[in-house]
C-alpha cells in the first residue's frame, strides 16, 4: 500500500491518496476546494495537483472517504466527481445529525435534506468496505462531530480531527453537538486500543513552534506523548482540559462556508434566479 500526502497551507489540511501500487485501486481521503473568503472565487489548484497524480500512477479511484463535514475548508469531492463520475463519496451515517443541527442554524429550506442522500454511501460503524483490492474499516470517532469517522487500511489509521500530532494534540470540541466526553471515548477507548504500531495519518498539521510539516505518527508514540490525551490520561482530565481550551477559541475562519457546502456533500447552494449561489451568514449582534 502507498500513501501520498498533499498539504493545502491556507487551511493546514491533509488529502492522502492511498493505493495499491500493483492493481491500482485507489481511494481519496479529504480533499480541498480552494476557496478566497474575501473574493468568493473558488479555483482548482489542490484537485489539479491530485488529478495529476492519480493520472501519473494510472489508478482506478473508488472511494472518495470524508472523515467527517469539515468547519475549516471546502470539500474537493464534487470536482473528482465530476472528473471520475463511477467515485463514489463516502461519510459516516451520522451526518445526519450534522445536517439536521445545520439545517437548523443556516434556516435551510425543504430543499436541504437531513437524510444523507446527497452522499452515495453513509458508513456504519465497524464495517468493512472493499475499494477494488484495498479495504478499509470504519470506526466512528466522534467528539468534535458527531459524525466524525476514522479509516483503518491496513496498518494505517487516517484519524481526521480527532487525533492530531503528539506535539499538538486533539481536535476541538465545542462546534454544535461536538462533546469532549465523546471525543475521550473515541481516542482512548478506540483507537488507542489499536495495536502500537498502527501508523496514525492526521487530517491537520497546524506545525506549532514553526516547525516543518509532519502529519504521521504512531498509535504507541500517541498513547506516550500526546500532550492533550496519553493513555494515562483520565475522562475528566482531558474533558476539563478540552472545554477549558475550547473557551479560549476564534471560530475556524472558513467555519460558515465551509459547513454549508460541506453538508451538500461539496455541493454549493442551488443558484437563485441570476444563475449565481450564495453563502449564509448568520449574524449575531451583542449588546
Amino acid at each position: 500500500m502507498t500513501i501520498k500526502h498533499f498539504y493545502d497551507e491556507a487551511t493546514n489540511t491533509l488529502t492522502y491518496l492511498v493505493y495499491d501500487q500493483k492493481t491500482k485501486d485507489a481511494v481519496v481521503i479529504d480533499p480541498v476546494w480552494d476557496f478566497d473568503p474575501p473574493s468568493g472565487a473558488l479555483t482548482n489548484t489542490s484537485n489539479d495537483i491530485l488529478f495529476k497524480a492519480i493520472e501519473d500512477e494510472g489508478l482506478d479511484l473508488h472511494y472518495i472517504l470524508e472523515t467527517h463535514a469539515h468547519a475549516d475548508h471546502l470539500s474537493g469531492s464534487k470536482l473528482i466527481k465530476e472528473k471520475y463520475p463511477n467515485v463514489k463519496l463516502a461519510i459516516g451515517e451520522n451526518i445526519t445529525k450534522v445536517q439536521e443541527v445545520f439545517k437548523g442554524i443556516f434556516n435551510l429550506g425543504d430543499e436541504f435534506k437531513t437524510d444523507g442522500s446527497q452522499f452515495d454511501e453513509l458508513l456504519k460503524d465497524g464495517e468493512t468496505v472493499k475499494a477494488g483490492s484495498l479495504e478499509f474499516k470504519v470506526i466512528f470517532t466522534p467528539g468534535h462531530t458527531p459524525a466524525c469517522a476514522s479509516y483503518l487500511i491496513e496498518d494505517a489509521v487516517f484519524t481526521g480531527d480527532a487525533l492530531f500530532m503528539p506535539d499538538f494534540g486533539t481536535g476541538r470540541c465545542d462546534f454544535p453537538a461536538g462533546s469532549a466526553t465523546d471525543l475521550y471515548n473515541s481516542v482512548h477507548n478506540k483507537l488507542y486500543e489499536l495495536p502500537d504500531e498502527t501508523r496514525v495519518f492526521t487530517g491537520h498539521d497546524y506545525q506549532p513552534g514553526g516547525r516543518k510539516l509532519q502529519y504521521e505518527s504512531t498509535i504507541g508514540i500517541e498513547k506516550q506523548k500526546n500532550i492533550q490525551l496519553k493513555a494515562e490520561t483520565t475522562e475528566a482530565e482531558f474533558v476539563k482540559f478540552r472545554e477549558d481550551r475550547d473557551k479560549t477559541l476564534s471560530a475556524p475562519k472558513l467555519l460558515l462556508p465551509s459547513i454549508q457546502v460541506n453538508i451538500r456533500a461539496g455541493h454549493l447552494p442551488p443558484a437563485e434566479d441570476n444563475g449565481v449561489s450564495y453563502l449564509k451568514l448568520p449574524l449575531k449582534v451583542k449588546e
